[in-house]
């Protein structure tokens, strides 16, 4: 497959699509989403991407790097589904393009993508896994999207990464989602003031990432270092700071498809969230 049959595809599908007689469909596109997705991730990201359509009306490009695959190829399917959103009279239509990059077109995703991007519309780029950073791939994505979608709860190493991330801040906007976890349970903490103010230790009990991010954050407001004590967990379970235990506000359960949707409604930076990740480039984690 080429880009250019992608394109004569989804054009075949809208017109497909149309009753007759009526005018064709219009795409009706809020975004470019571009997702990442290596094979260990592939269930995880159809998943959250299949409760996005209705709230994000999109053209989301689904890339599966497959570099072991030989010959050299693209592999593609094209999707196109339209449907009524809820108290709109008007019809909405989204398109998936999910492609396989088999062997060397996996280190030049940037070649497919570009052609593929809605233009004057915004670019979202949802990285499923551990960031390479010094990989061709991440850098030519980087280069043609606006934003940078994370979740540093899926790194191996979630401090040696947060230690690294700021390399990509004076090029794109970075979103968290593991950042985003911690919402609550950082109102919790600041509604402690002022007997946070002297905090000298924060007990955790949840995932790394999200550990050392309440860390962070909190070094980063009162500036200077905490100390972390750190339990394993699959989820957040406890923060305590100097042993007084904080209640977070509004925990309210959310899928990844809420969690992801909720990056993708966000366009600016956030310097609370780069102010703490900069600590991380001067700290021993």
């Amino acid at each position: 497959m080429t880009v250019r049959d992608i394109e004569r595809e989804l054009a075949r599908l809208r017109e497909a699509s149309t009753e007759p007689g009526a005018p064709p469909r219009l795409r009706t596109s809020v975004m470019t989403h571009i997702a990442w997705v290596p094979e260990r991730w592939v269930e995880a990201a159809t998943g959250a991407l299949a409760g996005l359509a209705e709230r994000h009306p999109s053209r989301t490009i689904l890339l599966f790097p497959r570099p072991d695959d030989r010959p050299d190829r693209l592999e593609g399917e094209v999707d196109f589904r339209c449907f009524v959103r809820g108290g709109e009279q008007r019809e909405v239509c989204t398109e998936v393009v999910s492609l396989g990059l088999c062997g060397s077109r996996a280190s030049a995703p940037a070649s497919v993508v570009t052609p593929l991007l809605v233009s004057d519309l915004p670019v979202f780029l949802r990285w499923r896994g551990p960031l390479p950073f010094d990989a061709t791939e991440l850098d030519q994505l980087v280069g043609v999207a606006d934003r940078l979608v994370v979740d540093s709860r899926e790194w191996t190493e979630a401090g040696a990464g947060l230690g690294r991330l700021p390399e990509l801040f004076e090029r794109i906007a970075v979103s968290d989602i593991a950042w985003a976890r911690t919402e609550p349970w950082r109102a919790g903490v600041a509604a402690l003031w002022p007997d946070v103010a002297g905090a000298s230790v924060l007990r955790v009990a949840g995932p790394e990432a999200e550990a050392l991010l309440l860390r962070a954050w909190l070094g980063a407001r009162l500036g200077r270092e905490i100390a972390l004590e750190h339990e394993p967990a699959g989820e957040t379970e406890l923060v305590a700071v100097d042993g007084r235990e904080v209640g977070p506000e509004q925990l309210l359960p959310k899928t990844p498809s809420d969690l992801l949707s909720d990056q993708l409604e966000v366009f600016g930076r956030d310097p609370v969230y780069e102010e703490a990740v900069r600590s991380f480039s001067s700290r021993t984690t």
